[in-house]
Protein backbone atom coordinates (compact mmCIF):
# COMPACT_ATOMS: atom_id res chain seq x y z
CA UNK A 1 0.00 0.00 0.00
CA UNK A 2 3.12 2.52 0.78
CA UNK A 3 4.96 1.35 -2.54
CA UNK A 4 1.76 2.12 -4.58
CA UNK A 5 0.86 5.72 -2.84
CA UNK A 6 4.82 6.09 -2.99
CA UNK A 7 4.02 5.44 -7.11
CA UNK A 8 1.35 7.69 -7.46
CA UNK A 9 3.43 10.54 -5.49
CA UNK A 10 6.21 9.88 -7.68
CA UNK A 11 4.12 10.23 -10.97
CA UNK A 12 2.31 12.87 -9.80
CA UNK A 13 5.48 14.61 -9.46
CA UNK A 14 6.60 13.71 -12.94
CA UNK A 15 3.60 15.04 -14.47
CA UNK A 16 4.61 18.36 -13.20
CA UNK A 17 7.85 18.60 -14.25
CA UNK A 18 7.74 16.70 -17.54
CA UNK A 19 4.97 16.43 -20.55
CA UNK A 20 3.00 13.37 -21.24
CA UNK A 21 3.88 12.19 -24.71
CA UNK A 22 0.74 10.09 -24.88
CA UNK A 23 -1.29 13.00 -24.49
CA UNK A 24 0.39 14.43 -27.69
CA UNK A 25 -1.48 13.87 -30.83
CA UNK A 26 1.46 12.27 -33.45
CA UNK A 27 -0.40 13.77 -36.36
CA UNK A 28 -2.00 17.54 -37.25
CA UNK A 29 -5.70 17.37 -38.37
CA UNK A 30 -5.77 19.28 -42.17
CA UNK A 31 -9.32 20.65 -43.66
CA UNK A 32 -10.48 18.47 -46.01
CA UNK A 33 -10.67 20.26 -49.68
CA UNK A 34 -9.99 19.16 -52.93
CA UNK A 35 -7.07 20.13 -54.99
CA UNK A 36 -9.72 22.95 -57.05
CA UNK A 37 -10.95 24.55 -54.09
CA UNK A 38 -7.53 25.08 -52.64
CA UNK A 39 -5.88 26.29 -55.84
CA UNK A 40 -8.82 29.08 -56.02
CA UNK A 41 -7.94 29.86 -52.25
CA UNK A 42 -4.75 30.14 -52.43
CA UNK A 43 -4.73 31.96 -56.48
CA UNK A 44 -7.23 34.64 -54.78
CA UNK A 45 -5.21 35.17 -51.71
CA UNK A 46 -1.69 35.47 -53.85
CA UNK A 47 -3.27 37.93 -55.99
CA UNK A 48 -4.30 40.10 -52.98
CA UNK A 49 -1.08 40.48 -51.47
CA UNK A 50 0.61 40.78 -54.76
CA UNK A 51 -1.62 43.47 -55.67
CA UNK A 52 -0.89 45.26 -51.94
CA UNK A 53 2.50 45.07 -52.69
CA UNK A 54 2.32 46.31 -55.82
CA UNK A 55 0.73 49.26 -54.57
CA UNK A 56 2.47 50.34 -51.66
CA UNK A 57 1.83 47.73 -48.80
CA UNK A 58 4.76 46.32 -46.72
CA UNK A 59 6.03 43.17 -47.09
CA UNK A 60 4.50 42.29 -43.89
CA UNK A 61 1.29 43.25 -44.56
CA UNK A 62 1.09 41.40 -47.64
CA UNK A 63 2.09 38.33 -46.08
CA UNK A 64 -0.65 38.82 -43.26
CA UNK A 65 -2.95 39.70 -45.73
CA UNK A 66 -2.45 36.47 -47.98
CA UNK A 67 -2.59 33.80 -44.34
CA UNK A 68 -5.27 35.46 -43.62
CA UNK A 69 -7.32 34.71 -46.75
CA UNK A 70 -6.27 31.27 -46.57
CA UNK A 71 -6.89 30.95 -43.16
CA UNK A 72 -10.83 32.23 -43.27
CA UNK A 73 -11.44 29.78 -46.71
CA UNK A 74 -9.92 26.53 -44.20
CA UNK A 75 -6.18 26.29 -44.99
CA UNK A 76 -3.77 26.51 -42.08
CA UNK A 77 -0.12 26.26 -42.58
CA UNK A 78 0.21 27.80 -45.29
CA UNK A 79 3.90 29.12 -45.89
CA UNK A 80 4.46 32.85 -47.80
CA UNK A 81 7.77 34.26 -48.93
CA UNK A 82 7.90 37.69 -50.12
CA UNK A 83 10.74 39.12 -52.22
CA UNK A 84 11.32 42.70 -53.49
CA UNK A 85 10.27 41.48 -56.99
CA UNK A 86 8.20 37.85 -56.05
CA UNK A 87 5.57 36.80 -54.11
CA UNK A 88 5.12 32.91 -53.31
CA UNK A 89 2.89 30.86 -51.57
CA UNK A 90 3.14 26.77 -51.01
CA UNK A 91 0.10 24.82 -49.25
CA UNK A 92 0.55 21.45 -47.99
CA UNK A 93 -2.61 19.27 -47.69
CA UNK A 94 -1.07 16.13 -46.17
CA UNK A 95 1.94 13.47 -46.35
CA UNK A 96 0.58 11.76 -49.79
CA UNK A 97 -0.40 14.64 -51.40
CA UNK A 98 1.95 16.83 -53.22
CA UNK A 99 2.19 20.47 -51.99
CA UNK A 100 0.64 23.47 -54.27
CA UNK A 101 2.93 25.82 -54.71
CA UNK A 102 2.19 29.57 -56.69
CA UNK A 103 4.14 31.95 -57.64
CA UNK A 104 3.60 35.62 -58.63
CA UNK A 105 5.68 38.43 -60.15
CA UNK A 106 5.50 41.92 -58.75
CA UNK A 107 6.96 43.94 -62.10
CA UNK A 108 6.93 47.80 -60.68
CA UNK A 109 5.85 48.93 -57.34
CA UNK A 110 3.44 51.89 -58.43
CA UNK A 111 1.57 53.62 -55.22
CA UNK A 112 -2.16 53.42 -55.42
CA UNK A 113 -3.61 54.30 -52.69
CA UNK A 114 -7.40 54.20 -53.29
CA UNK A 115 -6.66 51.00 -54.61
CA UNK A 116 -4.90 49.31 -51.80
CA UNK A 117 -7.99 51.08 -49.59
CA UNK A 118 -10.11 48.91 -51.85
CA UNK A 119 -8.19 46.22 -51.12
CA UNK A 120 -8.30 46.24 -47.51
CA UNK A 121 -11.71 46.81 -47.32
CA UNK A 122 -12.72 43.39 -49.00
CA UNK A 123 -10.01 41.80 -46.40
CA UNK A 124 -12.63 42.70 -44.14
CA UNK A 125 -15.41 41.42 -45.84
CA UNK A 126 -13.78 38.01 -46.05
CA UNK A 127 -13.13 37.90 -42.75
CA UNK A 128 -16.87 38.84 -42.36
CA UNK A 129 -17.78 36.11 -44.38
CA UNK A 130 -17.98 36.48 -48.06
CA UNK A 131 -18.42 33.92 -50.27
CA UNK A 132 -15.26 32.78 -51.97
CA UNK A 133 -16.29 32.64 -55.76
CA UNK A 134 -17.63 36.36 -54.97
CA UNK A 135 -14.47 37.34 -53.24
CA UNK A 136 -12.92 36.39 -56.72
CA UNK A 137 -15.84 38.21 -58.82
CA UNK A 138 -15.11 41.36 -56.09
CA UNK A 139 -11.28 41.14 -56.62
CA UNK A 140 -11.32 41.12 -60.20
CA UNK A 141 -13.68 44.60 -60.34
CA UNK A 142 -10.87 45.88 -57.72
CA UNK A 143 -8.12 44.78 -60.10
CA UNK A 144 -9.43 46.48 -63.06
CA UNK A 145 -9.89 49.78 -61.18
CA UNK A 146 -7.95 52.32 -63.34
CA UNK A 147 -6.36 55.24 -61.71
CA UNK A 148 -8.25 57.14 -59.67
CA UNK A 149 -7.13 60.42 -61.41
CA UNK A 150 -5.70 61.66 -64.85
CA UNK A 151 -2.12 61.78 -66.24
CA UNK A 152 -2.75 65.57 -66.25
CA UNK A 153 -4.22 66.17 -62.52
CA UNK A 154 -0.95 64.12 -61.58
CA UNK A 155 1.09 66.27 -63.03
CA UNK A 156 -0.16 69.09 -61.21
CA UNK A 157 -0.26 67.84 -57.93
CA UNK A 158 3.69 67.01 -58.45
CA UNK A 159 4.53 70.64 -59.12
CA UNK A 160 1.79 71.75 -56.31
CA UNK A 161 4.03 70.12 -53.94
CA UNK A 162 6.69 72.22 -54.76
CA UNK A 163 4.13 75.09 -53.83
CA UNK A 164 3.82 74.22 -50.56
CA UNK A 165 7.57 73.23 -50.04
CA UNK A 166 8.30 77.64 -50.93
CA UNK A 167 5.39 78.14 -49.02
CA UNK A 168 7.09 76.18 -46.10
CA UNK A 169 10.04 78.28 -46.37
CA UNK A 170 8.38 81.93 -46.35
CA UNK A 171 9.45 82.18 -49.88
CA UNK A 172 7.87 85.16 -51.97
CA UNK A 173 5.33 85.22 -55.01
CA UNK A 174 7.99 84.89 -57.08
CA UNK A 175 9.71 82.01 -55.97
CA UNK A 176 6.40 80.56 -54.90
CA UNK A 177 5.71 81.19 -58.81
CA UNK A 178 9.04 79.99 -60.16
CA UNK A 179 9.02 76.81 -58.06
CA UNK A 180 6.04 76.09 -59.67
CA UNK A 181 7.46 76.03 -63.00
CA UNK A 182 10.00 74.51 -62.24
CA UNK A 183 8.72 71.43 -60.96
CA UNK A 184 6.12 71.71 -63.55
CA UNK A 185 8.50 71.23 -66.32
CA UNK A 186 10.39 68.38 -64.53
CA UNK A 187 6.84 66.37 -63.84
CA UNK A 188 6.19 67.16 -67.01
CA UNK A 189 9.95 65.36 -68.36
CA UNK A 190 9.50 62.57 -66.21
CA UNK A 191 6.01 61.74 -66.91
CA UNK A 192 7.52 61.54 -70.65
CA UNK A 193 10.12 59.42 -69.94
CA UNK A 194 7.74 57.11 -68.08
CA UNK A 195 5.69 57.13 -71.28
CA UNK A 196 8.65 56.18 -73.15
CA UNK A 197 9.28 53.60 -70.96
CA UNK A 198 13.01 54.81 -69.75
CA UNK A 199 14.33 53.10 -66.26
CA UNK A 200 12.95 56.11 -63.51
CA UNK A 201 17.03 56.54 -62.75
CA UNK A 202 17.43 58.08 -66.21
CA UNK A 203 14.12 60.06 -65.09
CA UNK A 204 15.28 61.16 -62.08
CA UNK A 205 18.55 62.23 -63.87
CA UNK A 206 16.17 64.36 -65.90
CA UNK A 207 14.22 65.60 -63.49
CA UNK A 208 16.83 67.11 -61.26
CA UNK A 209 19.13 68.61 -64.44
CA UNK A 210 15.24 70.18 -65.41
CA UNK A 211 15.35 71.79 -61.97
CA UNK A 212 18.74 72.90 -61.97
CA UNK A 213 18.44 74.34 -65.56
CA UNK A 214 15.70 76.42 -64.13
CA UNK A 215 17.71 77.28 -61.17
CA UNK A 216 20.93 78.46 -63.43
CA UNK A 217 18.07 80.66 -65.70
CA UNK A 218 16.60 82.73 -62.54
CA UNK A 219 19.88 83.31 -61.44
CA UNK A 220 21.48 84.70 -64.81
CA UNK A 221 18.68 86.87 -65.12
CA UNK A 222 19.13 88.08 -61.63
CA UNK A 223 22.78 88.44 -62.42
CA UNK A 224 22.14 90.19 -65.42
CA UNK A 225 20.32 93.01 -63.15
CA UNK A 226 16.98 92.24 -64.56
CA UNK A 227 14.29 93.56 -61.59
CA UNK A 228 12.11 90.82 -60.68
CA UNK A 229 15.30 88.58 -60.45
CA UNK A 230 17.79 90.04 -58.66
CA UNK A 231 16.70 88.98 -54.90
CA UNK A 232 15.51 85.59 -55.70
CA UNK A 233 16.42 83.11 -53.50
CA UNK A 234 17.73 79.79 -56.18
CA UNK A 235 18.18 77.67 -53.72
CA UNK A 236 14.63 77.30 -52.30
CA UNK A 237 13.50 76.86 -56.05
CA UNK A 238 15.85 73.84 -56.29
CA UNK A 239 15.06 72.25 -52.29
CA UNK A 240 11.71 72.31 -54.17
CA UNK A 241 12.64 70.21 -57.37
CA UNK A 242 14.24 67.58 -54.56
CA UNK A 243 11.42 67.06 -52.12
CA UNK A 244 9.38 66.62 -55.49
CA UNK A 245 11.11 64.01 -56.69
CA UNK A 246 12.07 61.84 -53.21
CA UNK A 247 8.16 61.89 -52.21
CA UNK A 248 7.59 58.95 -54.13
CA UNK A 249 10.71 57.03 -51.97
CA UNK A 250 9.15 54.04 -50.38
CA UNK A 251 11.53 55.63 -47.16
CA UNK A 252 8.73 54.09 -44.39
CA UNK A 253 8.20 50.80 -46.50
CA UNK A 254 11.92 50.19 -46.59
CA UNK A 255 12.48 50.68 -42.77
CA UNK A 256 9.11 48.67 -41.54
CA UNK A 257 10.64 46.13 -44.06
CA UNK A 258 13.80 45.66 -42.37
CA UNK A 259 12.31 45.98 -38.89
CA UNK A 260 9.81 43.06 -40.12
CA UNK A 261 12.60 40.69 -40.80
CA UNK A 262 12.18 40.90 -44.60
CA UNK A 263 15.96 41.28 -45.10
CA UNK A 264 15.47 40.60 -48.73
CA UNK A 265 12.75 42.67 -49.48
CA UNK A 266 14.39 45.89 -47.02
CA UNK A 267 17.46 45.29 -48.94
CA UNK A 268 15.80 45.76 -53.19
CA UNK A 269 13.86 48.29 -51.91
CA UNK A 270 16.52 50.38 -50.23
CA UNK A 271 19.20 49.85 -53.19
CA UNK A 272 16.09 51.00 -55.57
CA UNK A 273 15.90 54.03 -53.07
CA UNK A 274 19.62 54.69 -53.15
CA UNK A 275 20.00 54.45 -56.97
CA UNK A 276 16.49 57.04 -57.36
CA UNK A 277 18.20 59.61 -54.73
CA UNK A 278 21.49 58.99 -56.94
CA UNK A 279 19.76 59.90 -60.41
CA UNK A 280 18.74 63.11 -58.71
CA UNK A 281 21.89 63.72 -57.29
CA UNK A 282 23.65 63.30 -61.00
CA UNK A 283 21.33 65.42 -62.41
CA UNK A 284 21.52 68.17 -60.30
CA UNK A 285 25.13 68.27 -60.24
CA UNK A 286 24.72 67.58 -64.39
CA UNK A 287 23.32 71.69 -64.09
CA UNK A 288 25.57 72.63 -61.86
CA UNK A 289 28.90 71.77 -63.78
CA UNK A 290 26.76 73.04 -66.85
CA UNK A 291 26.64 76.56 -65.46
CA UNK A 292 29.48 76.56 -64.00
CA UNK A 293 30.85 76.23 -67.60
CA UNK A 294 28.94 78.68 -69.12
CA UNK A 295 29.54 81.19 -66.45
CA UNK A 296 26.89 81.21 -64.43
CA UNK A 297 27.17 80.82 -60.77
CA UNK A 298 24.61 79.72 -58.02
CA UNK A 299 25.21 81.42 -54.78
CA UNK A 300 26.09 78.91 -52.13
CA UNK A 301 24.25 79.77 -48.96
CA UNK A 302 25.96 80.34 -46.01
CA UNK A 303 23.41 78.68 -43.21
CA UNK A 304 20.61 76.33 -43.43
CA UNK A 305 17.77 78.06 -45.00
CA UNK A 306 15.20 77.96 -41.42
CA UNK A 307 11.59 77.13 -42.06
CA UNK A 308 9.03 80.02 -42.03
CA UNK A 309 6.36 81.51 -38.99
CA UNK A 310 4.54 78.34 -37.69
CA UNK A 311 1.40 79.35 -39.77
CA UNK A 312 3.66 79.38 -42.94
CA UNK A 313 4.81 75.73 -42.19
CA UNK A 314 1.58 74.22 -41.29
CA UNK A 315 0.27 75.91 -44.49
CA UNK A 316 2.81 74.62 -46.51
CA UNK A 317 2.87 71.24 -45.03
CA UNK A 318 -0.74 70.59 -45.94
CA UNK A 319 -0.28 71.45 -49.24
CA UNK A 320 2.58 68.82 -49.81
CA UNK A 321 0.59 66.49 -47.90
CA UNK A 322 -2.78 66.89 -49.93
CA UNK A 323 -0.34 66.97 -53.08
CA UNK A 324 1.15 63.77 -52.15
CA UNK A 325 -1.69 61.86 -51.35
CA UNK A 326 -3.29 63.52 -54.68
CA UNK A 327 -0.63 61.66 -56.96
CA UNK A 328 -0.76 58.62 -54.95
CA UNK A 329 -4.08 58.23 -56.11
CA UNK A 330 -5.92 58.88 -52.38
CA UNK A 331 -9.28 59.73 -52.58
CA UNK A 332 -10.71 62.44 -50.49
CA UNK A 333 -11.12 60.53 -46.69
CA UNK A 334 -7.02 59.74 -47.02
CA UNK A 335 -6.73 63.32 -48.21
CA UNK A 336 -8.08 64.67 -45.45
CA UNK A 337 -5.88 62.48 -42.70
CA UNK A 338 -3.33 63.26 -44.42
CA UNK A 339 -3.28 66.97 -44.06
CA UNK A 340 -4.47 66.43 -40.44
CA UNK A 341 -1.17 64.18 -39.38
CA UNK A 342 0.95 66.06 -41.73
CA UNK A 343 0.32 69.58 -39.42
CA UNK A 344 0.97 67.22 -35.95
CA UNK A 345 4.67 66.44 -37.89
CA UNK A 346 5.36 69.67 -38.47
CA UNK A 347 4.25 71.14 -35.32
CA UNK A 348 6.38 68.56 -33.14
CA UNK A 349 9.30 69.20 -35.32
CA UNK A 350 8.97 73.01 -34.75
CA UNK A 351 8.31 72.67 -31.09
CA UNK A 352 10.97 70.12 -30.86
CA UNK A 353 13.31 72.78 -32.62
CA UNK A 354 12.70 75.43 -30.25
CA UNK A 355 13.99 73.14 -26.94
CA UNK A 356 17.12 72.74 -28.87
CA UNK A 357 16.87 68.83 -30.57
CA UNK A 358 18.72 68.66 -33.34
CA UNK A 359 17.43 68.37 -36.53
CA UNK A 360 17.84 64.72 -37.23
CA UNK A 361 16.34 63.91 -33.75
CA UNK A 362 13.12 66.80 -34.28
CA UNK A 363 12.36 65.12 -37.27
CA UNK A 364 12.13 61.33 -35.43
CA UNK A 365 9.51 63.04 -33.42
CA UNK A 366 7.75 64.80 -35.82
CA UNK A 367 7.48 61.47 -37.82
CA UNK A 368 7.00 59.05 -34.83
CA UNK A 369 3.55 61.16 -33.43
CA UNK A 370 2.42 61.50 -36.89
CA UNK A 371 2.20 57.82 -37.50
CA UNK A 372 1.40 56.89 -34.47
CA UNK A 373 -1.81 59.04 -34.71
CA UNK A 374 -2.34 57.80 -37.97
CA UNK A 375 -2.09 54.27 -37.00
CA UNK A 376 -4.65 54.99 -33.77
CA UNK A 377 -6.90 56.41 -36.41
CA UNK A 378 -6.58 54.60 -39.91
CA UNK A 379 -8.85 51.57 -38.87
CA UNK A 380 -11.61 54.19 -37.50
CA UNK A 381 -11.75 56.46 -40.74
CA UNK A 382 -10.98 53.41 -42.85
CA UNK A 383 -7.32 54.55 -44.81
CA UNK A 384 -4.23 52.70 -45.02
CA UNK A 385 -1.78 53.68 -42.82
CA UNK A 386 0.89 53.39 -44.75
CA UNK A 387 -0.66 56.24 -47.35
CA UNK A 388 -1.33 58.71 -44.34
CA UNK A 389 2.13 58.16 -43.00
CA UNK A 390 4.03 58.80 -46.30
CA UNK A 391 1.98 61.79 -46.95
CA UNK A 392 2.32 63.26 -43.60
CA UNK A 393 6.38 62.64 -43.43
CA UNK A 394 7.20 64.25 -46.78
CA UNK A 395 7.12 68.00 -45.47
CA UNK A 396 10.24 67.74 -43.66
CA UNK A 397 12.14 65.77 -46.29
CA UNK A 398 15.82 67.99 -46.28
CA UNK A 399 15.69 69.25 -49.72
CA UNK A 400 17.89 72.44 -49.10
CA UNK A 401 20.72 70.27 -47.22
CA UNK A 402 20.82 68.35 -50.48
CA UNK A 403 21.31 71.19 -52.50
CA UNK A 404 23.86 73.00 -49.84
CA UNK A 405 25.95 70.02 -49.78
CA UNK A 406 25.73 69.05 -53.48
CA UNK A 407 26.74 73.15 -54.41
CA UNK A 408 29.31 72.89 -51.85
CA UNK A 409 30.85 70.17 -53.34
CA UNK A 410 30.56 71.45 -57.15
CA UNK A 411 32.00 74.98 -55.43
CA UNK A 412 34.78 72.82 -53.34
CA UNK A 413 37.64 72.77 -56.48
CA UNK A 414 38.87 69.67 -54.82
CA UNK A 415 40.38 71.49 -52.01
CA UNK A 416 39.90 69.44 -48.14
CA UNK A 417 37.99 72.14 -46.80
CA UNK A 418 35.77 72.70 -49.43
CA UNK A 419 34.69 69.08 -49.74
CA UNK A 420 34.14 69.33 -45.93
CA UNK A 421 31.69 72.17 -46.21
CA UNK A 422 30.11 70.31 -49.00
CA UNK A 423 29.51 67.04 -46.93
CA UNK A 424 28.29 68.69 -43.66
CA UNK A 425 24.70 69.37 -44.87
CA UNK A 426 25.02 66.17 -46.48
CA UNK A 427 25.60 64.24 -43.43
CA UNK A 428 22.16 66.51 -41.91
CA UNK A 429 20.33 65.24 -44.73
CA UNK A 430 21.19 61.73 -44.53
CA UNK A 431 20.33 61.86 -40.46
CA UNK A 432 17.44 63.64 -41.12
CA UNK A 433 16.31 60.97 -43.82
CA UNK A 434 17.02 58.54 -41.19
CA UNK A 435 14.74 59.87 -38.59
CA UNK A 436 11.89 60.10 -40.78
CA UNK A 437 12.20 56.28 -41.39
CA UNK A 438 12.71 55.25 -37.96
CA UNK A 439 10.52 57.69 -36.62
CA UNK A 440 7.78 56.95 -38.93
CA UNK A 441 8.46 52.87 -37.68
CA UNK A 442 8.45 52.96 -34.37
CA UNK A 443 5.23 54.99 -34.66
CA UNK A 444 3.60 52.33 -36.29
CA UNK A 445 5.12 49.96 -33.80
CA UNK A 446 3.72 51.51 -30.51
CA UNK A 447 0.20 52.30 -32.44
CA UNK A 448 -0.47 48.67 -33.70
CA UNK A 449 -1.19 47.13 -30.08
CA UNK A 450 -2.95 50.01 -28.59
CA UNK A 451 -5.09 50.02 -31.56
CA UNK A 452 -5.65 46.38 -31.09
CA UNK A 453 -6.64 47.06 -27.62
CA UNK A 454 -9.09 50.01 -28.44
CA UNK A 455 -10.65 47.66 -31.17
CA UNK A 456 -11.14 44.50 -29.00
CA UNK A 457 -12.77 47.13 -25.81
CA UNK A 458 -14.79 48.54 -28.35
CA UNK A 459 -16.13 45.24 -29.44
CA UNK A 460 -16.76 43.97 -25.72
CA UNK A 461 -18.79 47.07 -24.89
CA UNK A 462 -20.71 46.54 -28.17
CA UNK A 463 -21.85 43.07 -27.19
CA UNK A 464 -22.35 44.38 -23.58
CA UNK A 465 -24.73 46.86 -25.12
CA UNK A 466 -26.86 43.74 -26.98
Amino acid sequence: MATERRSRLLNSVRRVIRTDPGQIALTEAYTVLNETVVVKILDLALRIGESMFAVGASAHDATFAIIRVAKVYGLTGVHVDVTFNAISVSYHRGEEDWPTTMIRVVRAVSPDHAKLQRLQALLVDISDGMDLDEARLAFRVIRRTPFLYRPTVTIFARALLAVGVAILYDASPLIILLSFLAALGAAYTQAGLARLQVPLFFSQIAGGFVITAVTTGVSALGAAGIAPFIDVEPSIIVASGIVLMLSGLTVVGAAQDAIDGFALTAGGRILDLTMQTLGVVLGILIGLELSRLVGVSIPLPTDAIPFGSLPAQIGGAIIISVAVALFNGAGLRIILVSAVLSTIAIVFYSFSLTLGIQAGAASAIGALLASFVGILTARGVHVPSVAVTTAAIVPLVPGTAVFRGLLGVVDSDGTAQGMLDGIGPLVLAGSIGIGLAAGASLGLYLGTPLRATLTSVSKSRARLRR
